[in-house]
């Protein structure tokens, strides 16, 4: 039997399909790089942004041909978005055979074998974490670790609390044992993944419970871990224990994603993020006193309800501040069943929203070109990840800052090489591989 698998959206939907793929194996299936080809079509959803959605909608009609030509073929649909629809999954695509959520991935194996299920059965929080299931990495050398799953906040665009649940954790003790495991692999790289990493901990037993500061030094200490990397936190929950860890802890990568969403105030309050303007710059500039080559990078959202053009200014404003090593950027799309969308007008117009990402998006390239320019002319550590995408002749790999190299050399995947950096853009540099010391 073979399957196909299609994903969609955040590291922890790349996570949740590295199991699904190491589960679906286990059993005896095996992948197909064509979805024709494949007995089971599955799709592992997002729901964050409408974007999402129509990518997802537009994938699913080909997956309704196939399963038209082929009546035997399988189609499950798994992940956020199904978890926010429900049994309306059955009701608007009848030829959908199974559904389930982001807690259910564990299940995914019963799921199968009986190849329909009830809707309403089908939709929990009480499956086990999907990084306690098999996996199959995309990358042999670098590894996602779940370290929690859920949110607590209530971010007033956001569906994520809906989809994952609350926030749980698993225990430290289960992800240092991940972590070795995936060492003794060869595993060089983990990123501790988490809807708000850097709450972890906090609702474990007190017998049990670990902070996130120090499970990010009980994971640098992991022996053949070379770097550490987690994501996303929120601002609110980075501490001084957390920055002390990365300042002093030379196996955490040099790179932080720190969502900022708006560079003001008042939409900050609208969004329900439980900080300001002022609050947030305040931790950057703690962070770069700390960390002082800190590669810092973001999300903001445009045409979130409400916003004037003196609230777009102002995110302007930070991204100048700031001075980001890159942005995700988005236009706001109300997400059924947040507060944004059920209380509030989406009353940017469309075109105002068009403009703004657009100008946003050329000054965070801007700036980002500008923040690249500093490696130029310095040697940094590369970890190899394989030939460039561009150039296969050239090798690819990236600095502790999470930046890609293009680089010349003759380095194998996994290792890690000193590399002379000669050019930069906004996005990559390149570079050629210094040749290693000779010892005397």
């Amino acid at each position: 039997m073979r399957y196909h698998l299609t994903s969609f959206g955040c590291q922890m939907n790349d996570h949740d399909s590295e199991r699904m793929k190491g589960l679906l194996e286990s059993i005896g299936y095996r992948e197909s790089e064509t979805r024709d080809g494949a007995d089971l079509i599955l799709f592992n959803t997002c729901t964050i942004r409408g974007s999402a959605d129509d990518r997802f909608t537009g994938n699913l009609g080909d997956a309704r041909r196939i399963k038209r030509e082929n009546p035997d073929v399988v189609v499950a649909v798994g992940g956020c978005w199904a978890q926010a629809q429900k049994a309306m999954v059955f009701e608007q695509y009848p030829f959908v055979d199974i559904a389930f959520g982001p807690g259910e991935v564990s299940r995914l194996g019963e799921l199968i074998a009986r190849e329909r299920i009830d809707a309403v059965g089908a939709f929990s929080f009480d499956g086990a974490f999907s990084g306690t299931l098999p996996a199959k990495r995309d990358r042999p050398h670098q590894a996602w670790v779940q370290i929690s799953v859920g949110c607590n906040c209530v971010c007033a665009y956001c569906i994520v609390p809906a989809v994952r649940g609350r926030e749980r954790s698993r225990t430290p003790q289960d992800i240092v044992d991940e972590l070795r495991a995936l060492a003794d692999d060869g595993v060089r790289e983990v990123t501790l993944l988490g809807q708000n990493v850097n709450a972890y901990g906090r609702d474990l037993p007190k017998d049990e419970r670990m902070s996130f500061a120090e499970l990010l030094r009980a994971a640098a200490a992991v022996d053949g871990i070379r770097r550490v990397r987690y994501t996303s936190p929120h601002p609110k929950d980075m501490r001084e224990d957390v920055i002390a860890a990365m300042a002093e802890t030379p196996e955490v990568c040099r790179h932080l994603h720190l969502p900022a969403q708006s560079g003001s105030t008042d939409v900050l309050r609208r969004m329900r993020r439980t900080y300001s303007r002022e609050r947030y710059l305040e931790l950057v500039h703690r962070l770069r006193d700390a960390i002082p080559d800190l590669s810092l990078t973001t999300d903001i959202i445009v045409g979130f309800p409400g916003e004037t053009d003196e609230d777009f200014a102002q995110t302007m404003s930070l991204v100048r501040e700031v001075r980001y090593d890159g942005a995700y950027t988005f236009v706001y799309s109300p997400r059924p069943g947040t507060e944004a969308a059920e209380r509030m007008e989406d009353d940017v117009p469309a075109e105002v929203k068009r403009e703004r990402i657009q100008a946003l998006v050329e000054l965070v390239q801007e700036v980002a070109r500008e923040r690249s320019a500093r490696f130029v002319g310095t040697t940094g550590e590369v970890l190899v990840e394989g030939p460039s995408r561009t150039d296969p002749s050239r090798l690819r790999g990236r600095l502790s800052h999470n930046i890609t190299v293009n680089f010349t050399g003759d380095a194998a995947p996994g290792s890690l090489v000193d590399v002379h950096i000669t050019g930069a853009t906004s996005t990559t540099l390149t570079g050629r591989q210094v040749p290693a010391a000779v010892p005397a």
